[in-house]
């Protein structure tokens, strides 16, 4: 009981640490917060910080997979509210595309997220979390002959390049949004099957 007990009380400490460290560094940046701010915000002791974490690089890299985790589920549930897996390409790039101009997804995601990981640490946990999805539902726009037969998970990386360009253009440039949305679906619909086909 008491180690079900304290396993609990640490899995409550990681957590109060990473909630209080992820509206830090969507507010202010990853270089601009400070340990000392984040425990604070916590109401935590620097101990426990580096009893969960390494380094604030370590804490930033977990605030980061739960908000690529967050943005995945989101994306994930408006898939079963369309009528085909062509729609669910389609409503999941708006989907991305919304998210990508809040805050949150914008200072962590898609400008700290590779300054402080590294481009390949950051890249392999955006893949580990939405690559799947978007390979899932090429092979199903694929299986229902809505779009061309091209190798799905090639398909799917080339996709999320396309996405991932797309929010860094949408974050430098708000006002172009909706000229992106509109090329990214202009994008998908040369994808598409001729109409004897489907």
């Amino acid at each position: 009981m008491n180690v079900n007990r304290q396993t609990s009380r640490s899995a409550s400490t990681r957590a109060r640490l990473i909630r209080a460290a992820r509206r830090l560094f969507a507010r202010n940046g990853y270089a601009a917060v400070g340990t000392e701010e984040i425990v604070r915000r916590a109401g935590v002791t620097r101990g426990a910080l580096y009893h969960q974490f390494a380094d604030k690089q370590d804490l930033f890299l977990a605030v980061y997979e739960q908000v690529e985790q967050d943005l995945t589920e989101r994306v994930a549930a408006t898939l079963g509210e369309v009528s085909s897996p062509f729609a669910a390409l389609r409503a999941g790039i708006g989907v991305f595309l919304d998210a990508c101009r809040t805050p949150e997804i914008q200072r962590i995601v898609l400008t700290d997220g590779p300054a402080v990981l590294g481009w390949e640490r950051w890249r392999e946990v955006a893949e580990r979390n939405g690559l799947g999805l978007i390979e899932a539902v090429v092979g199903a726009a694929i299986e229902a002959g809505e779009i061309v037969e091209l190798p799905p998970q090639a398909l799917a990386h080339l996709l999320m390049g396309a996405l991932d360009e797309a929010a860094l253009l949408v974050v430098r440039e708000p006002e172009s949004t909706e000229a992106v949305a509109t090329t990214l679906e202009r994008m998908l619909d040369g994808l598409r099957t001729a109409p004897r086909d489907r």
